[in-house]
């Protein structure tokens, strides 16, 4: 009679499981270079101030209306900037984590 079970098909299961884990390596490294190479933008203040960031965690760019430059009220412009950047990072941040928990179901502790 045969065995079922057991190590006598362990092989292939180890095979499967490793084609498996390599696939998931290879879907995350091209969502971590799709990811690097984009870029979201943020705007505080009623539009006023736009912040764009890359996805490797650059600012690239920041736009301001000139009706929000008042010499007297330089706080408010560093406030509008720093909110539209944090929001932009958070954006980024947010996306990215989506991205990479869809393809590895969740798992977490692994070295990718």
């Amino acid at each position: 009679m045969a065995k079922r079970g057991g190590f006598g098909q362990m092989p292939g299961n180890m095979n499967n499981l490793m084609k498996q884990a390599q696939r998931m390596q290879r879907q995350l490294e091209e969502k971590q270079e799709e990811l690097k190479n984009k870029t979201w933008t943020a705007t505080a203040g009623g539009g006023v101030v736009k912040v764009s960031v890359s996805g490797e965690k650059k600012v690239t760019s920041i736009e301001i209306a000139p009706e929000v430059v008042d010499p007297d009220d330089i706080e408010t412009l560093e406030d509008l900037i720093t909110a539209a950047v944090n929001e932009a990072f958070t954006a980024m941040d947010t996306e990215q984590n989506e991205a990479m928990s869809a393809l590895t179901g969740g798992l977490s502790g692994l070295p990718f």
